[in-house]
């Protein structure tokens, strides 16, 4: 009897999940696929779809985490903090025929472009380190900082004693954790940062409601950002440990200006999100309604009163916004467009996008690094090649150390910089941050830095993908299936 009975509640669980699916705003062919599953595998399937299926796009529970924030945006914010991250004075710096581009980028967290920022173009770990450190130890009221790795190693424990010390000395250090991506590190690592001081969130919390946690423990939190007294800003591509500052080739932005209220704006977010507190007003934190002077910095990767825009995805969003950004601009580019990515698996709507640029005689170049740092990523990566080379696209793998750089330049205006690769995962599965520049000089000088590199490249031409065995192709198309989960 009970037998039957469970038979029959599986059943109708089944038929209740595959209901939900259909009516669920996904892929058809996604949700074909997911019906397939879960009709063979019932219960197999059901946990993996629980698990890796539900688009948190189209589900009201993943709202439902962001309403203290909303609410305290609600009762706090005021028309100048409103103008300074949502304001539209700053469009008619961008070039008329790019402001489409600024407007989709928003449509998101809505944060605006902003004129007037200075910021160094890091391109060394060992300097972001240096800059980073020092920055620290000047701040005077607050440093928060969200990383989707910070490593427990020579360089990321320096980090973290300077962090504890300005604690100790008074300054408020919010510390949010990707506790999933970091979980080979022992908890202790991190009980000792709170117990000196830091108030150290996790942005997971495997003690909320189950079912809150089972659908989240896919949707990582992918973004590098770094707020020092509300005027200093870091974002980029480079996480806290030794491979950034000692062994990869990485790229991050040191930033003063009006932008680095968007990054307040989005630590500020997660934070609350995730059930972090604060201890003053919101709007206190942002200096830069009283004083929105950006300090220029000195040296050859500087530049200085630039349109800035700090664009944000996330899963729960209601469009993939990185992605129709990427459309965007390889549907609209003119001349050139150049991109680093070190983990190269495009949703077929960006690849249709860029092979169409390609085959319209735009110098479609892509930089991938010539060993990945996992062997299924090679793979990934070059069951790619074929079609984009047909189609016109460069591509060149670079050697010696690890190229991790999330970098795009085009026409000689648009520049961006962040956290985001070109794969559905940072699409659609995490929380993204990147940094749009609209400006000629800074797209010259990211040209220069990529064509520089090209000295350590070895460009991959058609013939030679056409020489590589059979299983050797066998085994990337194996790989390629799995690009919607990578």
């Amino acid at each position: 009897m009970l037998q039957i009975i469970a038979n029959i509640a599986l059943s109708l669980t089944v038929i209740g999940v595959i209901l939900v699916i259909i009516m669920d705003k996904g892929l058809p062919r996604a949700k074909l696929a997911w019906i397939i599953i879960i009709a063979l595998l019932p219960v197999l399937g059901l946990i993996l779809y629980v698990l890796l299926g539900i688009s948190p796009r189209h589900h009201w529970m993943f709202e439902r985490r962001r309403r203290r924030y909303k609410q305290l945006l609600d009762s706090e914010s005021t028309p100048e903090w409103e103008a300074l991250l949502f304001g539209d004075s700053s469009l008619a710096s961008i070039k008329e025929e790019y402001r489409p581009l600024a407007s989709l980028m928003s449509s998101g967290t809505h944060l605006a472009p902003t004129e007037g920022n200075s910021f160094e173009i890091i391109t060394s770990g060992a300097r972001k380190y240096e800059l980073l450190m020092r920055d620290i130890e000047a701040a005077k009221e607050s440093i928060h900082l969200e990383y989707f790795h910070f490593g427990n190693d020579k360089g990321s424990r320096a980090v973290r004693d300077i962090l504890v010390r300005k604690a100790r000395d008074g300054v408020k250090v919010r510390f949010l954790n990707e506790n999933v991506a970091n979980f080979p590190i022992s908890p202790s690592y991190y009980k000792s940062m709170r117990r000196d001081g830091v108030e150290v969130l996790n942005f997971t919390d495997p003690r909320q409601h189950a079912l809150d946690f089972a659908t989240r423990i896919n949707y990582r939190n992918h973004r590098k950002i770094v707020v020092i007294d509300g005027r200093i800003g870091y974002t980029g591509g480079m996480n806290i440990n030794d491979h950034y500052f000692e062994q990869w080739r990485d790229t991050h932005l040191r930033i003063t200006g009006p932008a680095v209220a968007s990054l307040q704006y989005l630590f500020l977010d997660s934070w609350v999100t995730a059930g972090g507190v604060l201890d003053r007003p919101m709007t206190e934190l942002y200096p830069m309604l009283k004083s929105p002077v950006a300090e220029v910095p000195e040296g050859p990767k500087s530049l200085g009163g630039k349109t800035m825009q700090i664009m944000a995805d996330e899963p729960s969003g209601s469009n993939p916004v990185f992605q129709l950004g990427y459309e965007w601009v390889l549907h609209n580019v003119r001349r050139y467009i150049y991109i680093n990515t070190p983990y190269f698996v495009p949703p077929e709507p960006v690849m249709n996008a860029l092979k169409a640029a390609a085959m319209t005689g735009v110098d479609v170049r892509l930089m991938l690094p010539a060993k990945n740092d996992t062997i299924f990523l090679d793979k990934a990566n070059r069951s790619f090649y074929i079609e984009a080379l047909e189609a016109g696209v460069r591509i060149y793998e670079r050697g010696r150390e690890f190229i991790h750089s999330k970098v795009f330049v085009a026409d000689d205006y648009i520049s961006c910089i962040g956290s985001s690769n070109i794969d559905n995962r940072s699409f659609n599965f995490s929380y993204e941050v990147n940094a749009l520049v609209y400006d000629r000089q800074t797209a010259e000088l990211n040209k220069r830095i990529f064509e520089e590199e090209l000295a350590l490249c070895r460009e991959i031409t058609l013939a030679e993908v056409d020489s590589w065995s059979w299983i050797k192709r066998f085994w990337q198309q194996v790989v390629k299936l799995l690009a919607p989960i990578l």
